[in-house]
């Protein structure tokens, strides 16, 4: 991974080049004025063709404007919003009580759920294999499963013991059953 930092104002062009951008594949620009950043994405498509270019934006009022950030407007390929990943978490977990973290995959069709076997839970002492009697019409698997902070290999046969992190797979619409 060749990558090159410089100090300067990171949308002027002559700290672009200085950067290396006549040659980059890729420009990622991360200051903490949306504005430079979004400048330094315009300037290094302009100027240097650089192919792809990703940019931390945290003003709402830029984000909720799609049609800004194109080939045609500003050439920004990746967005980067902190804030809004971590609102997005934070409502993921409001929507699935009782989670510990859920993750989207496949475009948002699938999701991981790691949720806590509580002593006297429905999962404790439960095999793995018996899990489909208790939620039949639920198409899911048991990815992962940490106990005492160590990972372990989910098997038919693994039995879930209180305070083990079971991490489920599902389809988005079936993973509140899970």
């Amino acid at each position: 991974l060749d990558i090159r930092t410089v100090q300067g104002r990171g949308s002027l062009p002559t700290v672009l080049r200085q950067a290396g951008a006549d040659d980059a594949d890729m420009l990622v620009a991360v200051t903490n004025s949306d504005e430079t950043n979004m400048v330094a994405c315009q300037v290094a498509h302009t100027l240097f063709h650089t192919p792809t270019k990703i940019a931390r934006v945290r003003e709402a009022s830029y984000l909720t404007r799609a049609d800004l950030f194109d080939n045609e407007a500003i050439p920004v390929d990746v967005l980067i919003s902190p804030e809004q990943v971590v609102t997005n978490y934070i409502k993921r977990l409001i929507e699935h009580p009782g989670a510990l973290q859920v993750i989207d995959f496949a475009e948002g069709k699938a999701q991981l759920v790691a949720v806590k076997a509580y002593y006297g839970g429905p999962l404790v002492g439960q095999q793995l294999r018996q899990l489909r009697e208790h939620m039949p019409n639920v198409e899911t698997r048991v990815a992962a499963i940490f106990r005492r902070d160590r990972p372990i290999l989910p098997q038919g046969d693994t039995v879930i013991e209180a305070d083990d992190e079971v991490f489920f797979i599902a389809a988005k619409a079936n993973i509140r059953a899970v």
